[in-house]
């Protein structure tokens, strides 16, 4: 991405390190533990994301990292170097056995499909939980979750960090206080391609020796192991049993504003126009159409979102307001009555036609830690802007539009408070999957 539109995402990590922690829109959030108290907390994973979650929560000064499970015992040697009195367990569920009386909360930042056992079970010992987004792999899962947290006041945040930047925030000012009018489209993209069309190999590899294979499963079923990268560390994302594509990788972090801003809740009906899975892998080039109910924030008619990755992008007559304009890799148009706002991943958003909106002042907003805020609240300091009942509902609506792509140019109505479409068995069945015996987990099986 360029340096006009957009930042790394290391950029945005060491500058959101340097972050203060509360503004009063943050939504609330229940605490346990005393602002004078050290968080005790523990990490499901020791590299890649959970690596840049557990050294951005440690890096608060009330926190003491007392335990880490990783599957894959390679994968924790830096860990060992940097925090050489905190233990490792490969086994998390050992871990949590053995150390939740010792642990005030939690991060879980392990592949997408393990996201509800870990965060359930530690919630399921009054644990507060740090999540990584996607919240879970399945819509059920989401619901679960959500549930969970409020029902025993726990502190939870999901790992949508964009959602405490300056840019971000911008953005939801903007389109709230009116800018453009009440907005009556988005359309919104990654160019990411967490899909792959080819056909699993048929094959089987010696598991590396530092790996766990089966608690690297964990609750989804047995199946070879397959080298040459193809599932572990990173392209489980590609997985249908592990991952969730494109979509679910980048779009609880590009539709995080969408949703916040508009206030969206349940979606009419979601349609995939693009490209599909196929038995084993997510596509790519996907377009998924979603069709909102109005709210306060959008076209008294409704709002229709569009999403769209890989080397998919909306058409020149449907972002026609932004003229010559070349679209950033990543990111969302708002289009309104008085005109649109560009809103790229990672960027300030800017307003077009840019002479009509000369005069708009940006908004006063002062930095936000996405991290510490979690452990402050944990402390009863302050409070989460993304616990579960904003990254729940979230999370379910990306997680639609994953079910759509099943079903290509199907039209699928969505009845929220029974977790069914009432048009589509089969896509009714894929809100919830079953977990390998031996796996169930209180709350989810």
């Amino acid at each position: 991405m360029s340096a006009r539109h957009g930042q790394t995402r290391r950029d945005f990590l060491q500058r959101s390190l340097a972050g203060a922690a509360a503004l009063s829109w943050l939504q609330p959030a229940h605490c346990l533990a005393q602002p004078s108290e050290t968080v005790r907390h523990a990490s499901f994973g020791a590299n890649g994301m959970a690596g840049a979650d557990l050294n951005a929560i440690a890096s608060h000064p009330n926190v003491k990292l007392v335990c880490v499970a990783e599957v894959d015992e390679a994968r924790a040697n830096d860990l060992r170097k940097k925090f050489p009195d905190t233990r490792v367990y490969q086994d998390w569920r050992v871990m949590l056995d053995k150390e939740a009386k010792n642990l005030d909360c939690v991060n879980v930042s392990t592949p997408d499909f393990m996201h509800a056992p870990m965060a359930m079970s530690a919630m399921n010992r009054g644990l507060h939980v740090y999540c990584q987004k996607p919240l879970t792999h399945d819509i059920y899962e989401s619901r679960r979750l959500t549930d969970a947290a409020r029902e025993r006041k726990l502190v939870t945040q999901m790992g949508i960090q964009i959602h405490s930047a300056i840019e971000y925030r911008a953005a939801v000012h903007w389109i709230q206080a009116g800018v453009i009018g009440p907005v009556k489209e988005v359309h919104s993209w990654s160019s990411k391609k967490w899909g792959d069309p080819s056909p699993r190999p048929d094959k089987s590899d010696p598991v590396p020796a530092s790996l766990n294979w089966d608690l690297w499963l964990g609750m989804t079923t047995e199946r070879p192991y397959i080298g040459d990268g193809y599932y572990h560390p990173g392209n489980w994302r590609k997985r249908l049993d592990f991952g969730t594509g494109t979509f679910g990788d980048m779009g609880c972090h590009i539709l995080d504003p969408v949703c916040k801003s508009l206030e969206l809740k349940i979606a009419r009906t979601v349609k995939s126009v693009g490209n599909g899975p196929n038995e084993h892998n997510w596509g790519n080039d996907v377009v998924v159409e979603y069709d909102y109910t109005p709210t306060k924030f959008t076209d008294p008619e409704g709002l229709k979102l569009t999403w769209y990755d890989g080397d998919k992008r909306p058409s020149k007559e449907a972002v026609a307001v932004l003229g010559d304009m070349e679209l950033p890799d990543q990111g969302s148009v708002f289009i309104g009555p008085k005109g649109a706002m560009l809103l790229p991943h990672i960027a300030y958003p800017t307003l077009y036609p840019g002479d009509k909106f000369a005069d708009v002042k940006k908004p006063e907003l002062e930095g936000i830690n996405h991290w510490h805020s979690f452990v402050d609240a944990v402390r009863g300091m302050g409070q989460t802007s993304a616990n579960f009942d904003y990254a729940g509902p979230l999370t379910e609506m990306v997680l639609l539009g994953g079910v759509a792509t099943f079903f290509p140019q199907k039209s699928l109505t969505w009845d929220s408070a029974k977790l069914q479409f009432p048009n589509s068995k089969p896509a009714t069945e894929k809100v919830r999957r079953p977990y390998r015996k031996g796996w169930e987990v209180d709350g989810l099986s």
